[in-house]
Formats: structure tokens, C-alpha cells, sequence
């Protein structure tokens, strides 16, 4: 069934943002499963992440590197690529900057990126942003048009937030979505990542609602809070004060089982709905021409990054979870990421 169009849009696709290999599995990703199994010891790089194996490879940053993020200073995009830089510069001595360049799905960024020389001195961060862009027709390629390299940390999936005082849980926001079809509002962004997964929320539940473009994070939080929208999809980062204050109350999460992050959220899935929507796994993206040697430089770096107690520390202080993926399955999870989106799209332009 083709979906309408948004209740409310503020502004044109193309001003919309995203909100925020080889070698094999190691330590570190077991210290990042751990973080998922709720060991919290493990996870912030105890001794179960302590043994790196590493590529060698003569290559090694000769100026500054540039990381370019899609999104502005503050969210947990921005602040954990903060945390690499810091810490890449304390192993290797190595000036490396956070660049932010927000804008039109991710594709300022994006842009910046394949323009750039494939010599290791500017990569991309971020997650799903070049997947979801592709699908919404922002753009016209995917993560095929990157070499892909490590994965340094992992968001969950964007749980569901509502006000306390009109619905005190799940099924009582159900029941009242069902009570009275496409009335409730949603918010999200037009093509975002948000916005698929309110699409597959609304099949999953069996309801439908109004979506509504109000804009970035901060505006999403400002009109929850002013009650112009009665649900909002949001990072944990953005939503815990609120949570804490009684302010908002979650719903659940889209994952498939509770993470330690937000162990005292409930899944969906085992509250009857059967959803479970990809994660945000934060990843470096390259020119798409960068030789290998600089792929097992970033990879070596970033398992000994992770494998640092203070840094695996100072990931989970932005509410976000060290987890390593070599750069092929970091590939790969983006390549399911993307059919998984593709498809909830695909079904509503049925």
C-alpha cells in the first residue's frame, strides 16, 4: 500500500539530515558482545579485550586526518568520532580532526568524501546515513561507492518515546492509534532512517498514523515536549534526561534482544510486536580507490583503540557501545542494512 505523503513538511528532501574487512573477528568484538550480554567489565576493555591481532602494513598517516562526520557537534555521531580522534592521537601521535558537514541526508558529507584523494587522510563516519540517502532518491549510490573499513561503535536501534500522561505504555498507545487511524502524529524526517522504521512500526503494530516532518533531534525532543506530536523515535542519548524526569516514557526498542545500554527498556518483540529494525553500527567509509594497506592500518587502530579500558570507557560515556567489525563485515552488515531498508521501502511503493 503507497504511503501518503507527510502531514507536515518543513523543507525540501534535499535540506533534510540524518539525526546522529579483511582480517578476522577479535578480542575487542568479543568485549563488544559482552557489552550486549550486559558484562559491563568486558565491555569497557577489560582482559577479555586485551590480545589485538593485527594486519601489518608499512602505511601510516603522513598529515592531519580529516574525519568527516554528517551531522553537527553535540549528538553521539559527532561526540564518538570525537572519542577516536582523541584517542587515535594518543597511540599514534597523529593529528586527526572531526569535520562536521550536516546536511541533505548525509550527502554533504558524503560528496566531500568520494571527492576526496583515496591516500587514508579523509574517511567518512557514520551509520546507515549512505544507505537510507540511496533509498529516499538523495542520491544515486550506496556504500558500494566506498571501500569500507572498520566499525568503531554501536548505537541500538532508535526506540519509541511518548508522553506519560497520554499513553502509559505500549499497548495502551495501540489501542489508541487503532481507536482512531492516521490521527496520532508521529515525527521523523522524510527519508531518514527514522522514517522507515515508523513505516515498519506502523505494519508491525498494524495501525497507521500521521508522520510529520518537524526537523532535526532537538526539534523532535521540543515537540514531544510541547505535545504537538504524540510519538517520536529517538537515540537513548537524546531521550534519557527526559526518561529520568518523567517526562517521557519508552515504549520499547526495535531490537532483538535488551541491550546492557538500555537494559531497562523493553524489546518490542517480546512485548507482542514482532519488529526488529537494523541498529546504527558507526563505521568508517573510504574513497572508493583506497589501497588495502590503509584499510589494515585503520582496522589495527581501531582494535587497539577498543581494546584500551579508558577508551572503550569513554565510548560508553556518550551512551554508545564499543564494537568491532573488520572492514569485510563491516561491508557486509552494511549490505544487509541496506536490503532490510530497501525492502520496507519497496513494500510501500507497492
Amino acid at each position: 500500500m503507497k504511503k501518503r505523503i507527510l502531514a507536515t513538511v518543513l523543507a525540501g528532501v534535499a535540506a533534510f539530515s540524518l539525526v546522529g574487512c579483511g582480517g578476522s573477528e577479535t578480542a575487542v568484538t568479543t568485549a563488544a558482545q559482552a557489552a550486549d550480554s550486559g558484562n559491563k567489565e568486558e565491555a569497557a576493555g577489560g582482559e577479555a579485550a586485551a590480545d589485538v591481532e593485527t594486519t601489518a602494513t608499512d602505511w601510516a598517516p603522513s598529515t592531519t586526518v580529516s574525519i568527516v562526520v554528517p551531522a553537527g557537534a553535540g549528538g553521539n555521531t559527532d561526540l564518538s568520532a570525537r572519542v577516536f580522534a582523541q584517542y587515535a592521537k594518543e597511540l599514534t601521535g597523529n593529528d586527526f580532526i572531526v569535520v562536521n558537514a550536516n546536511g541533505a541526508a548525509g550527502s554533504v558529507a558524503a560528496n566531500q568524501v568520494l571527492s576526496a584523494a583515496a591516500d587514508g587522510h579523509t574517511f567518512l563516519y557514520g551509520h546507515n546515513l549512505v544507505n537510507v540517502a540511496n533509498i529516499a532518491g538523495v542520491t544515486d549510490y550506496n556504500y558500494t561507492a566506498f571501500k569500507l573499513g572498520p566499525t568503531f561503535a554501536k548505537d541500538p536501534a532508535q526506540q519509541l518515546y511518548v508522553n506519560p500522561e497520554k499513553y502509559a505504555d505500549l499497548n495502551a498507545f495501540i489501542e489508541a492509534a487503532k481507536a482512531a487511524p492516521g490521527q496520532l502524529k508521529a515525527c521523523t524526517e522524510v527519508g531518514a532512517y527514522t522514517y522507515y522504521e515508523i513505516l515498519a512500526f506502523e505494519k508491525a503494530a498494524g495501525i497507521d498514523l500521521d508522520l510529520v516532518d518537524v526537523g532535526s533531534n532537538s526539534d523532535k525532543v521540543a515537540a514531544m515536549l510541547s505535545g504537538q506530536v504524540d510519538l517520536m523515535p529517538g537515540a537513548y542519548i537524546n531521550c534519557k534526561d527526559y526518561l529520568a524526569a518523567g517526562q517521557f516514557v519508552c515504549l520499547g526498542a526495535p531490537t532483538e534482544e535488551r541491550y546492557e545500554l538500555i537494559a531497562d527498556i523493553p524489546t518490542l518483540k517480546e512485548q507482542g510486536v514482532d519488529l526488529v529494525y537494523p541498529d546504527c553500527d558507526f563505521s568508517f567509509y573510504f574513497p572508493a580507490d583506497t589501497p588495502d594497506e590503509i584499510i589494515a592500518y585503520y582496522e589495527n587502530l581501531v582494535q587497539q583503540i577498543l581494546a584500551d579500558p579508558a577508551a572503550a570507557e569513554a565510548v560508553a560515556n556518550v551512551d554508545m557501545m564499543p564494537y568491532y567489525l573488520n572492514a569485510a563485515d563491516s561491508a557486509a552488515h552494511d549490505e544487509e542494512i541496506f536490503n532490510t531498508i530497501k525492502g520496507i521501502a519497496d513494500e510501500l511503493a507497492q
